[in-house]
């Protein structure tokens, strides 16, 4: 009943927003025909990053070239076919692909299908080749106990190598864990819940959070989570790594 009321818990701070989806606003981007997008994180925000979420409408498609950013598109719901680089795949929920810079790409999804898209311009590395494709599915991934704690699971989707500069995780939390303590540091993040509940420190203040939420935090924003609720909670956020502050 928002509508009625004027109400929302979508909130917008210098240095965080948790952005609520009573609040999209669908738009259309180049590129794509038949699909919706919602810019939930871009530079107008003050973000370094973009983060999008693409829904497929009947006979939904797009395409493109990255140019000078790199992508890491993650299939939340639904499933698409596509042509990265001449190499074709196939994603459903779980499904995720890392594009490159200058990486030509081309997607068709069945309606009501929806990608999430995290977009970060690319910073290269002396000495190391720029990433290539990198292709996989949540389910193959592992899930490793954070600081050993077994209730909290993180799943990397990408390798820890020094020429990424993106790195993209999923977090799988059981009722009531959390983080051990309140992270401040150097890296942006972007975030979407999946699934569950919580509660979320974003600076000073906790805020409720549940599936279909996004968040954004600058660098050095104070942040924290505990999951709420009965069944588990997860979210996938980026941020980036593995470059020095001063360049």
């Amino acid at each position: 009943m928002s509508e009625m009321t004027g109400l929302t818990r979508t909130v917008v701070e210098s240095r965080y927003a948790l952005l609520t989806p009573d609040g999209f606003v669908p738009s259309h981007l180049p590129g794509w025909s038949n699909a919706t997008a919602v810019v939930n994180i871009s530079p107008a925000i003050g973000a370094r990053f973009s983060q999008l979420q693409i829904t497929f409408g009947k006979n939904g498609s797009g395409r493109g070239k990255t140019g000078t950013l790199e992508f890491l598109i993650y299939a939340v719901e639904g499933e698409c076919s596509g042509k990265v680089g001449g190499k074709r795949l196939d994603l459903i929920a779980g499904s995720y692909v890392f594009l490159p810079p200058e990486m030509n790409f081309q997607f068709a999804g069945a309606e009501g299908s929806r990608l999430l898209v995290f977009q970060k311009k690319f910073e290269p590395l002396k000495g190391r080749k720029t990433p290539g494709i990198v292709a996989g599915h949540e389910r193959r991934i592992a899930g490793r106990p954070f600081l050993g704690n077994k209730a909290a699971l993180l799943q990397a989707l990408l390798p820890d190598d020094p020429a990424f500069d993106m790195a993209v995780n999923i977090f799988t939390y059981q009722p009531e864990a959390a983080l051990p303590f309140v992270e401040t540091h150097v890296m942006e993040h972007g975030l979407l819940m999946l699934a569950g509940e919580g509660i979320y420190q974003l600076g000073s203040s906790r805020y409720s959070v549940k599936a279909g939420d996004v968040i954004w935090m600058a660098p050095y924003c104070p942040q924290w989570f505990v999951a709420g609720g009965k069944t588990p909670a997860s979210y996938i956020y980026y941020k980036d790594v593995n470059r020095a502050p001063m360049q």
